[in-house]
């Protein structure tokens, strides 16, 4: 019997996403779904040479599974980095949920896809990210122990966004030293793209320091929460990056560095909690550069989430997850001068900076 040499669909596509792996060397990816609950979901699982894969999981009505594919290899990989520059024993990895979570996210969707986080038996430990709240991970929680971002009374540190946004005010206030000499925010104007539970507390930051804010965001009711509490201008989502600013602070979703983007923007630094804000790195890392433009890496910028959770699994101490949050100012700092010294751009300055504490670990790991 002759065997035909045609590629049948299911093996096409399987290539398709083992290639997409290879490319920035993904151990693992796995596809959930569960026709009962509906739910339809991806893990990828970056690189576990400092521990277990920890990342949070993402709810997100994608137009499909190919970007969703995109979106959890790109956030998986930043997890490495992430958790690699920030000295945490952990590998990184991420998961995305594809639907509305405002209107298919129910306790037996969470609940099954926390029995798919257990079949990975610990390689993966996740937490919430957009589009998932405290209460998802509790019921994660139900179907599996690799969870953390839980809420006190289950032994967690509870929402960990005062943190990341905590951590993200601190590069901010390394980014302008960086630009300025001094490190204040008073008077700056800063626009705040995104006012979710990270973009929200930053600005309860930088109001407190006297930073003139704009915010904008797709949501109206997020928008009134913020308004209701402070004296901000709203910006329509459509004019943000023509908006006259000095600090631009993307709080959303990533990829809003790019050429249509930065034809327009008017800041002299980029600061947000944001993943993966440069369309392409290498191009858009290169003119940031080119422009003069002082870009603080994402993954370094909005750590102190990650720390909040890390801390859950060691052992929570609140104080000490802000602690090490605060370090996040002088991690960026030291990012700025490699940056200058090297002639590259932050975001490869900082990725060197990773991938040098991983390979060392992994030699350590190696030798015998």
């Amino acid at each position: 019997m002759i065997e035909s040499t045609a590629k049948s669909p299911e093996r096409s596509a399987h290539t398709a996403v083992t290639d997409r792996m290879a490319i920035n060397d993904h151990e693992q990816v796995v596809f959930c779904q569960d026709k009962a609950t509906g739910l339809r979901a991806i893990i990828a699982i970056h690189n576990t040479t400092l521990g277990p894969a920890v990342g949070g999981t993402r709810m997100w009505n994608y137009a499909g599974e190919a970007e969703a594919l995109t979106d959890v290899l790109r956030l998986s990989r930043g997890m490495t980095y992430k958790n690699a520059v920030a000295g945490l024993n952990i590998g990184g990895g991420k998961a995305v949920i594809i639907g509305d979570p405002r209107t298919v996210k129910n306790e037996a969707l969470m609940r099954r896809f926390g029995r798919f986080v257990n079949g990975l038996a610990g390689r993966y430990i996740t937490a919430e990210d957009v589009g998932i709240s405290t209460r998802d991970m509790e019921f994660v929680k139900l179907e599996t122990d690799h969870v953390v971002g839980l809420p006190p009374y289950l032994g967690g540190g509870g929402d960990p966004s005062p943190v990341t946004a905590f951590g993200v005010y601190m590069a901010m206030k390394a980014s302008v030293r960086e630009a300025t000499g001094s490190d204040s925010i008073e008077g700056k104007r800063v626009l705040v793209q995104g006012v979710g539970h990270v973009g929200a507390y930053l600005v309860d930051h930088l109001i407190r320091e006297g930073a003139r804010v704009a915010v904008a965001d797709i949501f109206e009711d997020r928008l009134k929460a913020v308004t209701a509490t402070h004296k901000v201008e709203v910006v329509a989502p459509d004019a943000v990056y023509s908006y006259p600013m000095d600090i631009y602070a993307p709080c959303a979703l990533g990829a809003t560095v790019n050429d249509e983007s930065l034809a327009v923007l008017s800041s002299s630094i980029i600061c947000g909690a944001a993943n993966n804000q440069l369309r392409d790195e290498q191009v858009h890392g290169k003119a940031l550069l080119e422009k003069g433009i002082l870009y603080a890496p994402d993954f370094v910028v909005n750590a102190g989430g990650i720390i909040n959770c890390y801390w859950e699994i060691i052992g929570y101490n609140k104080d000490a997850a802000l602690s090490q949050a605060e370090k996040i100012y002088d991690t960026t700092l030291n990012i700025f001068k490699k940056s200058k010294e090297d002639q590259i751009p932050t975001y490869l300055a900082a990725n060197q900076m990773a991938e040098a504490r991983i390979a060392s670990i992994a030699s350590i790991k190696t030798s015998f």
